[in-house]
């Protein structure tokens, strides 16, 4: 029933957006051109939908496809959008002419300006999309952050750390610009290279190719993770539970492997001189049905409540709904999940925004609340679809400063 229902709204698009190429062009190959190359999109699209079964979205060869079809689907669905209007403004004033006049027709004939209107306006979502996919998914930017704290222990003071989040590395497909983009991460001399989950799309394996690359990652003072929502193979069938818990254990092998460390519910300290920080690295908690298996509390058995903390969690929510009121003080959360959607306007000092802001009040960039400091990292790589509008791929670099407490 539901791909009854798609395929029915797919052709009412579909149709309506004919409908505006038809007012441009009498040609006789025009509707040949169109209607074939939209039933190609469509039976690559739906192809790799059903071949592909669970593992669809998270596979290079369907986010191409799936890619494909977003860029054509929805500068349709504005067209379509543009003519329904039309058309909904020509019924009105169609039924009240017959009450002033009797007119020889119904409803007046469709404007070639409103379709000439829509096919410009869609014009730009499909040349951003496919720009999006070829280009955007690798254009990283370095975001650099300066924080202050009153009580940042002296020998920290000047500290940098390097954060990055959501590498999705199951969805790479360019050797060249992954390694560049590590290369970048290594340039910024960061003390620390903090990473906070989403390794891989769903299987270990993905990292067959990557992981030489990403084992390249150095800083003086180490190279840790945490697990993300992806990291746990709950979006693929597995054989039996055992299989889905090997899986894990081999991600988690390979990290070691890569010389990361991956804290689980754990923290561990961090010396300068005869004085320390505490980096704090919980599971994955997200709010509605995301897997909750991180304890902030065990992580934090020990802990000097009066001690610096850096806390790792993948998802933006869990510093949402329990760490900017928690009574512990933490002091920086770095988190990431979001990967801004994707898809915005992103203007540093202008504009900020994407959809998922909807769904994540804390979506990207730095953050106070409580005198608490949270950086949402808009991600390193891509899921779903294979590229990025307006919101590049990300490594933050942030500083910590000691100074007087704000007024």
């Amino acid at each position: 029933m539901r791909w009854l229902i798609f395929l029915m709204f797919y052709a009412l698009i579909d149709f309506y957006a004919y409908q505006a190429l038809k007012t441009i062009t009498k040609h006789p190959w025009a509707p040949w051109i169109y209607f074939g190359t939209s039933l190609i999109v469509l039976g690559l699209f739906l192809g790799q939908l059903l071949s592909m079964g669970e593992a669809r979205h998270t596979l290079p060869g369907g986010l191409y496809f799936f890619g494909l079809f977003l860029a054509f689907f929805v500068p349709k669905f504005l067209i379509g959008t543009f003519l329904l209007t039309e058309d909904l403004v020509r019924i009105i004033w169609g039924i009240s002419r017959q009450f002033v006049a009797q007119p020889e027709t119904f409803l007046p004939g469709r404007r070639r300006f409103v379709s000439n209107v829509a096919m410009i306006t869609a014009a730009l979502p499909f040349g951003a999309l496919l720009y999006g996919m070829f280009r955007g998914k690798y254009q990283y930017q370095v975001l650099t952050y300066t924080l202050t704290f009153d009580d940042l222990p002296e020998a920290f003071d000047g500290y940098t750390i390097a954060h990055i989040s959501d590498i999705h590395c199951g969805s790479f497909d360019d050797d060249e610009k992954v390694a560049y983009g590590i290369s970048l991460v290594n340039e910024q001399n960061a003390d620390l290279i903090l990473f906070t989950g989403d390794l891989v799309n769903n299987r270990a394996d993905e990292l067959d190719r990557w992981q030489g690359v990403l084992g390249n990652l150095t800083a003086p003072d180490g190279v840790y993770s945490v697990l993300g929502n992806h990291d746990y193979g709950d979006y693929v069938p597995w054989a039996s539970a055992e299989e889905k818990a090997a899986n894990l254990n081999d991600l988690k092998g390979r990290q070691a492997k890569m010389g990361w460390q991956l804290l689980l519910n754990e923290h561990i300290t961090i010396k300068r001189d005869d004085q320390e920080l505490k980096l704090i690295g919980v599971e994955n908690w997200g709010k509605g049905g995301f897997k909750k298996s991180g304890d902030f509390q065990a992580a934090t058995q020990g802990i000097d409540p009066e001690s610096f903390k850096i806390l790792m969690s993948h998802d933006p929510s869990h510093w949402e709904h329990q760490i900017k009121d928690h009574p512990m003080k933490v002091h920086l959360t770095l988190s990431g999940h979001t990967h801004g959607m994707q898809f915005g306007v992103d203007i540093p000092g202008l504009i900020k925004w994407s959809p998922v802001q909807y769904r994540y009040p804390f979506w990207a960039g730095i953050y106070k609340r409580n005198n608490k400091f949270l950086n949402v990292n808009r991600g390193f790589g891509f899921i779903g679809y294979p590229g990025r509008v307006g919101i590049k791929p990300e490594v933050s670099v942030i500083q910590l400063k000691k100074g007087p407490k704000p007024a």
